[in-house]
């Protein structure tokens, strides 16, 4: 009963800030907690024909504290369903919370591995994790394993520092990759399983070349285009130009992986999103043979202004993922997104040259699809402004710099509390530059490129702040097709 006990107590706090909050920044189509914290994705997976996401949340408070379990679910990843809390810390192997982890269907049974925190210092970031597994058969409530944990100790190579469990089967075992470190060396280590409970240490599957980071969290490995592909969020990688802007990074590296020697050959680390706010992505293969990423779209060090309102964080929109050829990741938004399309609107620009257009659209929630032509631009830069106030104090820029061929997010007078540029080499295949922009109440997320450059970033303007206008700076640049949507707020469309 203290299990239940303690997630009532969760659910009984979260409607009640639910009830103080204040709704200005709420996003309309992404995955948020009802109110209070949230950071990683977890578990995600699809479980009897419907999509499961979890996440980090803390459900007493606008800040991270002792970590819960949030859940939420959905038929078709576009309309979701919030879901009782799924984990509270309620066992001394997790008394500094549940941890992220993963989820898998074994045998009908829906079984959470997730990581037990237990803080030994707190200050001197001195921590004993372990590794921990809940099972349901209804999708909705856990059962902690009697066994947990599971994997109680980290391994020689490793630390305290022994978290984020990604769990997955190949040929009748199953295999997990956990995030460590050992003093400041950031790594990946591999176990194996017949079934979940009793595992098999199997090394280093990778690790830091003393640049790439002291802490690696939320491995995920798969197979994808031929390939192995590590992803992972390494913490401490140095600044490095235009290069690793944030506090810590997401990204991945490809390479070779012999199941029989257990040998990873990889490729250099590559960051995956450009922005300012996207870290810790998960990955899971759905029922078309997708490989889908979700990712905490904020980062640790942002201001996060909706504190003071009675909730902080959210999750990216569902990307799928594609590997190409030459060994670069692609992200892309699911089709399914197309249903939240809730009216067309009707735009006729064809040329932009050397000022801005004001477009007369005042919408907080919308899909931007537009194609600029480089056979015969004569412009400096080009791109689009949004959430535009009249006095031209308030404004996120996303624009092309042609010289450079480098994107950039530019969020200078993006509102409250944000600020700072982030820009992305551009390696153009054709004499076409294809921008698809997914403009939320406080989000944007932008893919460019075939989805070879994405960048996804938080805003925070006044609610009064929603023009759309598209520019050129010192000449001309033609477009050959633009297409703008409305979007549906799906949050008010379920309550």
């Amino acid at each position: 009963m203290l299990t239940k006990t303690k997630i009532q107590q969760a659910e009984e706090a979260l409607q009640n800030a639910k009830g103080k909050m204040d709704g200005r920044y709420r996003l309309g189509y992404h995955i948020m907690a009802p109110a209070n914290w949230i950071n990683d994705p977890n578990g995600l997976i699809q479980y009897k024909g419907e999509y499961h996401v979890f996440y980090q949340h803390h459900p007493y408070d606008e800040n991270w504290g002792p970590m819960h379990w949030g859940h939420v679910k959905s038929k078709d990843l576009v309309h979701w369903e919030h879901l009782p809390i799924a984990l509270a810390p309620t066992e001394t192997y997790e008394k500094d919370g549940c941890f992220s982890g993963s989820a898998v269907d074994d045998n009908g049974v829906l079984t959470l591995i997730y990581t037990g925190n237990i803080f030994v210092d707190r200050e001197k970031d001195i921590v004993d994790q372990s590794q921990c597994i809940a099972t349901s058969t209804d999708g909705i409530h856990f059962t902690k394993e009697t066994e947990n944990p599971v994997i109680p100790k980290h391994p020689e190579e490793g630390s305290g520092h022994f978290r984020d469990p990604k769990v997955w089967k190949h040929e009748g075992h199953w295999y997990m990759v956990l995030g460590t470190r050992k003093e400041d060396i950031g790594k990946v280590v591999l176990y194996k399983s017949k079934d979940l409970r009793q595992w098999e240490y199997l090394g280093v599957l990778a690790e830091s070349d003393g640049t790439e980071g002291y802490m690696w969290e939320c491995p995920d490995f798969f197979e994808i285009g031929g390939k192995h592909v590590l992803l992972f969020s390494p913490q401490g990688i140095e600044e490095e130009g235009e290069k690793y802007q944030n506090l810590f990074q997401t990204g991945y590296i490809v390479g070779d992986f012999n199941y029989e020697t257990l040998e990873f050959s990889r490729g250099e680390f590559k960051e995956l999103d450009y922005g300012h706010d996207f870290y810790a992505v998960q990955t899971f293969l759905d029922d078309h043979g997708r490989r889908i990423a979700i990712g905490w779209m904020d980062m640790w060090e942002s201001p996060m202004p909706t504190k003071e309102h009675g909730w902080a964080g959210a999750l990216t929109l569902p990307r799928e993922l594609f590997l190409t050829p030459d060994g670069n990741m692609a992200m892309n938004p699911v089709s399914e997104l197309k249903m939240l399309r809730e009216k067309s609107i009707d735009l006729s620009i064809d040329k932009l040259d050397s000022e801005s257009i004001d477009t007369g659209v005042k919408e907080d929630l919308l899909e931007i699809k537009v194609d600029f032509s480089l056979k015969d631009v004569t412009a400096d830069e080009f791109g689009l402004k949004l959430r535009c106030n009249e006095e031209g104090t308030e404004e996120t820029v996303v624009g092309f710099d042609v010289t450079s061929s480098k994107l950039f997010i530019d969020r200078e007078k993006s509102g409250k509390g944000v600020s700072g540029v982030r820009k992305s080499k551009v390696e153009l295949k054709s004499d076409t530059l294809s921008l698809h922009l997914y403009l939320d109440r406080s989000s944007v997320e932008v893919f460019a490129n075939d989805g070879l450059n994405v960048m996804t970033s938080r805003i925070y303007p006044q609610t009064s702040s929603l023009g759309l206008q598209f520019y050129a700076k010192n000449g001309v640049v033609q477009i050959e097709d633009l297409n703008v949507w409305k979007l549906k707020d799906i949050w008010k469309e379920s309550e």
